[in-house]
């Protein structure tokens, strides 16, 4: 008769990896690139393809510097995810030594010098988008508009060569770029000034009255809806995001309409499904708990609003996210769940 097969617990394992998991946030991405692409042009493929090489300079280098083994690490995807979520945050036809810088700073202080990845406090992809913002605020204000409003479609060519020469043969720049829905809103609040009609006559002249930023948001949205039913994600994350920004919006929209951009604006604009799909989702840097989820997401939707309407950043997503970054030990530890079998 053989002998029983020990092993150790747990004995259940579920089928993912880091990997695995990383791939399927890529995947979730897609449609929000397609989407990107057809609205803004070409300049975003350039970004990320710049992003990529930065990546792989700056994970061989670090990782030899650091006496790792290249090739297992190199090759988790969670670098990638970091530069995706950096090159959907910038002007897609920024200077190409914006994401190369954006790219080295995210991955070197954000992620190697604490340890490398599982051991980083702040999100990296954030770190790096607050540095950009910090460090070049000209260069990260001035967006390509759509080409609904510019009446000119980019190419790969023209996107490339604006990249990198900063000008387009034949071309008036000025009637390609400009300043954001959400800087928009910004300035008209520190002003006093009302924006809300013209930000309405905007979307009206789209299809099913959705701006190109909503139609980029709802590219996202449809990315992490995916991700919730594969499970890749928590609820709890997007839930409490989206219902404490939500939430907000409809309050200063009901005290003065006027002056406060509605409830659909707010949560379509900017990196609103960005965010609440993709990076505040992040299991390193984000609560642990199924109760501080929901904390730690609704705490990020609350200064989120504070900060696009009354502070100097118009989208205010990085500083949110990093702020709330640092509550999370103090979030996790007064959220434990009861352990199975405590009396009460």
């Amino acid at each position: 008769m053989n002998a029983p097969e020990l092993s150790s617990s747990p004995y259940t394992h579920n089928n993912q990896n880091v990997r695995k998991v990383m791939l399927q946030v890529q995947i979730a991405a897609l449609p929000a690139l397609f989407t990107h692409i057809y609205l803004f042009g070409f300049g975003i493929v350039v970004q990320w393809i710049l992003a990529v090489m930065t990546l792989l300079i700056v994970e061989y280098v670090m990782l030899r510097m650091r006496g790792r083994p290249v090739l297992p690490f190199i090759t988790d995807m969670s670098g990638l995810i970091t530069i995706t979520g950096l090159v959907f945050c910038i002007p897609p036809d920024s200077p190409w030594w914006i994401i190369v810088s954006g790219s080295t700073f995210a991955l070197i202080f954000g992620k190697h010098l604490y340890g490398g990845l599982g051991y980083n406090p702040f999100n990296p992809a954030m770190l790096g988008y607050a540095f950009l913002l910090i460090s070049f605020p000209v260069q990260m204000t001035q967006w390509t508009l759509p080409s609904s409003l510019s009446g000119h479609s980019i190419s790969f060519l023209e996107s490339a060569y604006y990249i990198f020469t900063g000008h387009i043969p034949g071309m008036n720049l000025d009637a390609l770029t400009g300043a954001t829905p959400l800087n928009s809103v910004r300035t008209g609040l520190s002003q006093g000034i009302t924006v809300v009609d013209s930000i309405r006559t905007e979307a009206s002249s789209h299809l099913f009255g959705l701006s190109s930023w909503g139609w980029v948001n709802v590219a996202f949205m449809v990315g992490g809806v995916w991700m919730i039913i594969t499970r890749s994600i928590s609820w709890q994350f997007p839930v409490g995001f989206l219902g404490a920004l939500g939430l907000m919006s409809f309050i200063f929209n009901q005290i003065d309409p006027n002056l406060y951009p509605p409830m659909s604006f707010t949560l379509l604009s900017g990196g609103t499904m960005l965010a609440a799909f993709f990076i505040i989702t992040d299991p390193v840097t984000a609560s642990t708990t199924p109760k501080g989820r929901f904390i730690y997401a609704c705490g990020i939707g609350i200064l989120v609003y504070v900060i696009r309407n009354w502070g100097a950043f118009p989208d205010g997503i990085a500083f949110a996210i990093l702020l709330m970054n640092i509550a999370v030990p103090l979030i996790d530890q007064y959220t434990q769940p009861r352990v199975f079998g405590h009396k009460r």
